[in-house]
């Protein structure tokens, strides 16, 4: 779904009163009656509320329901999408947008930057885009329950996402630093890093293949398991790794001017990123889970670069014992829950993800953003809104044509700056931290030293 900022700066506050209180009644509502929407949004007379109604019905942030019983109005992706940016722009978390650099089957991944210029990378969950069809053939799960609504767990699964990354990057796990997260989306660091996916040769794949391993038994010993940890999730970064002797070769080499400088060492190290099916090792499918993360790693070093481990294992129940037993290192699964993602929030996520078919990412492709392209070059299916709301039954969906004295005149230079500007050459970055199946960017220019990308 392609995300176009640019009508944000013409929109104005009167518009974002009326967007937000079509958010707010969608809490009970799957399509928002017309006065319910004057009443949250405090306007008065109804002819501005009109005006802004039809404002945003032009850019597609609201939508009417063809052949609806009643005269009202769904917030569309594009509409939540604008509310939480609206929100980043507020706590300055975000100041521009960039392309798109990656997709995954319930999210998508943009770059976006600070108002001082620093890179980070926007992920939007977007929970029964992909998966509308299963969940139409699971209604009897989602009927009449508020939990089943595309907004509400997309909601869910960023809250989920946030609160484990944070927890994960406070006790030292490699995974990218957390920085903000409003309704559906969250703000991360951007790690200058490639998806293992794209990664085809390693020095030493017996070596990265023990960290991954030790990676998935370090979580379990604290308490978690990933639950989708395969080639799609892991970004492998590439440090400099400066030795006593390498130090020692460097300066002879710089005594003689007419040899080459000898190749710098270098570290490869993984970076975890996806976590909205992480689970507890309490969990009643947990020992199913942690074999199916490490089997994922066996089949795709064998398949990949021909290295298969002589060790059996490892096992969830060889982690569990020393589980508790330091006490400078807490169960996470605890420290997870006590930060608010409660176990009620837990189970309705899972359980609509079970219902919508939604397990993992490793079906996720990339989108390498052209730098400077506003037509979306990573941009899937620009009209993805048919799933946005499950309940709608077959109803067919239109978008509403701006009465007359609803049109919006955009000045022929922006003037104020209202919202998000677009940045158009942010997303040349040769990285990204991406989503459920993050992928990461080619980078200008070829490949790092020691790994060959397809």
């Amino acid at each position: 779904m392609k995300l176009d900022t640019k009508a944000m700066r013409y929109l104005a506050p009167e518009d974002w009163r009326v967007l937000t209180a079509v958010e707010m009644g969608s809490k009970n509502h799957e399509l928002v009656p017309t006065p319910l929407i004057s009443q949250l949004s405090g306007l008065r007379g109804g002819s501005g509320v009109h005006k802004s109604i039809s404002s945003l019905a032009k850019v597609g942030l609201i939508a009417k329901v063809k052949n609806a019983k009643y005269d009202g109005y769904r917030l569309t992706y594009g509409g939540l999408d604008y509310l939480a940016l609206n929100t980043y722009r507020k706590r300055n978390s975000i100041y521009s947008v960039g392309n798109q650099i990656g997709v995954g089957k319930e999210s998508d991944i943009f770059v976006v930057a600070s108002e001082t210029g620093l890179q980070r990378v926007l992920k939007l969950h977007r929970l029964g885009r992909i998966s509308f069809r299963t969940v139409k053939a699971n209604r009897d799960y989602l009927r009449n329950r508020s939990s089943g609504s595309w907004m509400f767990m997309s909601r869910l699964a960023a809250i989920k996402e946030f609160a484990f990354m944070k927890i994960l990057h406070e006790n030292g796990f490699p995974v990218p630093e957390p920085i903000a997260q409003s309704r559906h989306t969250l703000v991360m660091e951007l790690i200058d890093a490639f998806p293992l996916r794209q990664i085809t040769d390693v020095p030493d794949p017996a070596e990265l293949y023990s960290e991954l391993i030790s990676l998935i038994i370090r979580l379990a010993q604290r308490g978690l398991i990933h639950g989708d940890f395969n080639e799609f999730n892991i970004l492998i970064k590439e440090t400099a790794e400066p030795s006593a002797s390498s130090t020692t070769t460097s300066e002879a080499a710089s005594s003689d001017t007419t040899s080459p400088a000898p190749p710098t060492p270098t570290k490869l190290t993984p970076i975890l990123i996806d976590f909205p099916q992480m689970l507890s090792v309490d969990h009643a499918n947990a020992t199913m889970y942690f074999d199916r993360d490490v089997q994922c790693i066996k089949r795709f070093f064998a398949r990949r670069f021909h290295f298969t481990s002589d060790e059996p294992g490892p096992f969830l129940a060889d982690a569990r014992r020393q589980l508790g037993r330091d006490p400078d290192q807490p169960r996470l699964d605890v420290a997870v829950e006590a930060s608010g993602f409660s176990r009620k929030m837990a189970r309705d996520l899972e359980r609509y993800m079970e219902a919508v078919g939604v397990d993992g990412d490793r079906e996720g492709t990339a989108a390498a953003a052209a730098a400077g392209s506003d037509e979306g070059g990573g941009d899937v299916d620009e009209d993805e809104d048919e799933g946005e709301d499950e309940n709608l039954d077959e109803n067919e969906e239109e978008q509403v044509e701006p009465d007359k004295d609803g049109e919006q005149n955009h000045p022929d230079e922006p003037g104020q700056d209202v919202g998000l500007d677009l940045l158009k050459d942010v997303a040349s970055q040769k990285t990204s931290r991406t989503d459920p199946s993050p992928s990461a960017a080619e980078p200008d220019g070829g490949g790092l030293a020691t790994l060959k990308l397809q």
